[in-house]
């Protein structure tokens, strides 16, 4: 397993070492004591999610202002263009994002931690997309900020308008919403 800081040096790139030959391929999706040996990070999941969705759409940006989550995310078929972004005013990245590609094809993975939001859009397809988290959820806490926000100028992989849940319409601007300290 190979893992790299992304330019949020919190959040991590997660390569697995991939055995395959011309009857398929194995990997270690996680190893909780290689991911603690490389990291540093000793965490405890306790929830796994899954969701599948078309072509364009788009999740995010999520968070919890309480019971805040890590996210352990990777995508298992088609591919998407994964967001996480710095939500903790305190720091000197606050506002910053990082985006990355994740696929079914590159099997690789991306580590969210608490305080940062993460959203992802669809960008194949159809995308499944499997993450763990580090705190159950909790719809009383849970937070959006708007996927276009302007101060935060992601530069989604999307032509025209992206499908989105009301939850993510309703979003909050950046400098509207609740945040962490």
């Amino acid at each position: 397993m190979k893992i790299t800081p992304t330019a949020l040096p919190e959040v991590l790139l997660i390569e697995p070492q991939v055995f395959g030959d011309d009857r398929g391929f194995f990997f270690e999706s996680y190893n909780e004591r290689k991911f603690r040996d490389l990291t540093g990070l000793q965490l405890e999941f306790v929830q796994d999610n899954h969701s599948k969705s078309a072509k364009n759409v788009l999740r995010g940006i999520h968070y919890q202002i309480q019971q805040a989550q890590g996210k352990l995310v990777r995508c298992t078929a088609g591919s998407v263009f994964d967001v996480a972004v710095d939500l903790r005013k305190s720091s000197p990245r606050f506002g910053q994002w990082v985006g990355v590609e994740l696929s079914g094809e590159n099997k690789r993975q991306l580590w969210v931690p608490p305080g940062f939001g993460h959203g992802f859009v669809v960008t194949s397809d159809s995308a499944e997309f499997l993450y763990k988290t580090t705190d159950y959820w909790a719809p009383e806490f849970e937070r959006s900020v708007l996927w276009n926000d302007p101060t935060l100028n992601i530069a989604w992989p999307i032509d025209g308008q992206p499908l989105l849940s009301k939850k993510d319409v309703e979003g909050k601007r950046l400098d509207e919403a609740e945040l962490f300290a």
